[in-house]
């Protein structure tokens, strides 16, 4: 599911003994000694991925971190889909956090009775705890039933993680900073049938995302101020959904579209703390330029509307290591977001490849605020290494570049 609730990343990561993920870097260029490391551990890992190995070695190094649920019986019936759990251990770093260690998996899969015609299941899950005593549990989802009926798509994330905070809008400050730690609960399932086309999917379902035992610096914005949510805040409701999901790949597209369009309806009735609406859109293309090679072309758009009054930690906001890469998630916040990417993907040699990245995107109180002369830039570059060949999963080290800020980002999955 591409689009996520309140100030969450999806932590789908894997991989074998010598990756180091790290999820979110600082918003800063600040080379004190544990960026160094970091820095260390970034080069190393394309150092031993670019170093001339055989194909069966990086294979047995794979395989030794990845389970197969349902061998046996793939064994006996050749028509099952061999099931994986592939591991990984994960690492960690922000100036928020200092390191966190954690176990990464993804589970692929597919329902008995389904074929060729049925994409593959996905389904990331991550547990993280880091040297500050905070702890991250997530799990995203795409489940296809046979012959893809229907579509189960969600999130489920139980964190205690802290928050940079600059101020609402467009134009805070940097000297605005500071940080606050929060509780969050988030359950996201979404339940969706195929209708009238062959990718085509209208359905519905429930959001809860809870912000509790919220700490705020003394006498800082947050505590001086009285927007709603800014001491914790409880978002209960009904979502409407779209989605056409024309993709050759979930993981790494090819060609085709996605479009996902959800509409949520929050209130008191069920013990919610404010009543609002939040309106998502992501939209994605893909397609092969060059008849003789591999490369592709990926677009995407998105964006974030609340209505009324939309809690803290459900305002828009601009960063993230999916799209803006190169400014700190959260860095503007405001109640609607527009952002668009475009990224070239090529195959350089073997299981390398590359990627060019290209962004705009901004954060307005009002739809009539938003002026194309600006908009925020985010331009970057990247290195791919093939992981999974019949899924075409990749490992992805990104370096995005913003207005006076830069991050670097490794994980697994492409971006969008």
């Amino acid at each position: 599911m591409g689009i996520k609730g309140g100030a969450s990343n999806r932590l789908n990561q894997k991989g074998y003994h010598f990756l180091f993920l790290i999820r979110r870097v600082p918003k800063q260029v600040r080379f004190t000694p544990s960026r160094w490391l970091l820095s260390f551990f970034i080069g190393s890992w394309i150092l031993v991925i670019s170093t001339p190995v055989s194909a069966q070695w990086i294979d047995d190094a794979i395989e030794f971190f990845t389970l197969h649920p349902n061998r046996r019986n793939v064994l006996r019936d050749s028509s099952l889909y061999p099931a994986k759990i592939v591991l990984s251990p994960v690492v960690i770093y922000s100036p928020e956090t200092s390191v966190g260690l954690g176990v990464g998996a993804k589970y692929l899969f597919k329902m008995k009775g389904s074929g060729d015609e049925t994409r593959t299941s996905n389904m990331p899950m991550s547990v993280i705890y880091t040297l500050e005593n905070q702890f991250i549990a997530y799990s995203g989802f795409e489940i296809f039933s046979n012959q893809e009926r229907w579509m189960l798509t969600g999130n489920l994330r139980y964190q205690i993680f802290p928050q940079l905070y600059y101020g609402i809008g467009r134009n805070t400050p940097r000297t605005n900073e500071e940080e606050y730690n929060y509780t969050q609960v988030l359950i996201e399932p979404i339940l969706l049938k195929r209708v009238f086309a062959r990718y085509l999917f209208l359905g519905g379902g429930i959001r809860y995302n809870r912000i509790s035992n919220v700490e705020l610096e003394t006498d800082g914005l947050l505590a001086n101020n009285d927007y709603p949510g800014s001491n914790g805040s409880t978002s209960v409701g009904t979502q409407l959904a779209a989605v056409y999901d024309s993709r050759d790949n979930l993981l790494n597209a090819y060609r085709g579209w996605y479009l996902e369009l959800t509409h949520g309806f929050y209130g008191k009735v069920l013990g919610g703390t404010q009543e609002f609406q939040l309106t998502r859109i992501d939209l994605r293309h893909y397609f092969r330029p060059f008849r003789n090679r591999s490369d592709v072309l990926a677009f995407q758009f998105m964006s974030h509307f609340t209505y009324d009054g939309a809690p803290l930690n459900e305002l828009a906001a601009l960063g993230s290591e999916e799209i803006m890469r190169g400014y700190y998630e959260g860095r503007y916040l405001d109640r609607k977001l527009i952002a668009a990417q475009v990224e070239y993907r090529a195959k350089l040699v073997g299981r390398l490849g590359g990627v060019l990245f290209l962004g705009a995107g901004d954060v307005a109180h009002q739809v009539k605020d938003f002026q194309l002369r600006n908009m925020r830039g985010s331009v970057g570059f990247g290195l791919r290494f093939l992981l999974d060949k019949r899924e075409n999963l990749n490992i992805r080290a990104d370096w995005g570049f913003g207005n006076r800020t830069n991050n670097y980002y490794l994980n697994i999955a492409e971006a969008f």
